[in-house]
């Protein structure tokens, strides 16, 4: 049986009105990341939306988390970031998935959706945002912060410019147009991708940061899913993706000080450990300042940071307890373990996990 067929048969993925669905289980808070027999069932529906990026994420927590209370289920609408917030925040969801933490006029609105006790932003999942590309002939290519930052504003235009052509000495280049492939929907892949750009790029990216995409005409497609359908459906094409959808797109390398750093797992994990936290928040919001111009040795710094956001209070105890079960396991070792299998992202460290369970035990009914 292959991977993806044993990963539908333990989920038990199904649709339902748009949303991809999975059954999940609780292992209480004295046995995390532990299948134990003879808990207490719990049963009911917790709903999520938003990063298309944690949708292979998602099958692996949930595969990892059947055991025990088949009686609960998730909920969870790949639609992306800026519509999984949106839900949030206007109360149509329980959490929300997010490659972006929430900026100040969306901490202000959820506080009114979720009182004065505020919000919970975990940083659940790290990946890295890989740049693949479409181009025959080229199985190699490296891509300085500046190339990458003038190829995706459309003033580097041919594959053989001399500035890529200096990234990658000795290539044989081809004289053909180059195709940058975007986000069409609000993405927190582009806002982390264009966040990189701004920082690592200096003045050769003049926009701010955004999940939307801040440069007219090109190719816009929907979701990570979209972009490389749309690079690998073309020619000359290149686009951002978190590296799990990848396929067998090329991927570029990206100069980091003096070398040029393949995205992985551990290259993410490394810029997330050796980056601060933001300050100035809520006790539980748990949100990474990324290094993003780094000059590390074996850093990768196009990394996605991608947030679980919940509620401290919530008006309905059953819904309390759902989510302290399913963030307790996909936080565990073994949640983490789960979704690195099927989404190559970077486990987090072991004190990213205690600060997430201590956010995860307080969450309460009012």
């Amino acid at each position: 049986m292959t991977r993806r067929s044993t990963l539908t048969a333990l989920t038990g993925a199904v649709a339902l009105g748009g949303a991809v669905v999975f059954v999940a289980t609780y292992v209480p808070p004295n046995e995390r990341g532990v299948v134990a027999e003879g808990v207490d069932r719990i049963s009911g529906t917790l709903v999520g939306a938003g990063s298309s990026a944690q949708q292979a994420a998602m099958q692996g927590w949930t595969a990892g988390f059947t055991a025990v209370q088949p009686e609960l289920t998730v909920s969870y609408d790949p639609i992306g970031s800026g519509g999984g917030r949106e839900q949030f925040l206007a109360g149509g969801t329980d959490f929300a998935g997010s490659d972006a933490a929430l900026d100040d006029e969306e901490l202000a609105e959820a506080e009114e959706r979720c009182g004065p006790s505020g919000v919970f932003e975990l940083p659940n999942y790290i990946s890295p945002i890989a740049v693949v590309y479409n181009l025959d002939g080229v199985d190699e290519l490296n891509l300085s912060p500046e190339t990458l930052a003038g190829i995706f504003d459309q003033r580097i235009t041919r594959w053989d410019d001399p500035a890529i052509a200096a990234d990658n000495p000795g290539a044989r280049l081809p004289d053909l147009p180059i195709t940058p492939v975007n986000r069409s929907d609000e993405s927190g892949t582009t806002e982390n991708f264009t966040d990189y750009l701004a920082e690592a790029a200096g003045g050769v990216w003049p926009h701010e940061p955004d999940g939307g995409w801040p440069v007219p005409g090109g190719e816009a497609a929907q979701g990570n899913s979209g972009v490389v359908a749309a690079v690998g459906g073309g020619q000359g094409t290149i686009g951002y993706a978190d590296l799990s959808q990848a396929g067998n797109l090329g991927v570029a390398r990206i100069g980091v000080g003096e070398e040029f750093v393949a995205p992985s797992a551990e290259a993410a994990a490394a810029v997330v450990q050796n980056s601060p936290r933001v300050e100035g928040r809520g006790q539980h919001d748990v949100v990474i300042d990324l290094d993003r111009d780094t000059a590390g040795s074996g850093e990768y710094p196009i990394v996605l940071v991608s947030y679980h956001i919940g509620c401290m209070e919530y008006d309905e105890p059953d819904v309390a307890e759902r989510l302290r079960a399913f963030m307790t396991y996909v936080v565990s070792e073994e949640g983490q373990r789960a979704a690195a299998e099927v989404a190559g992202s970077a486990p987090i460290s072991d004190g990213l996990r205690e600060q997430a369970l201590a956010a995860i035990d307080a969450v309460r009914a009012t």
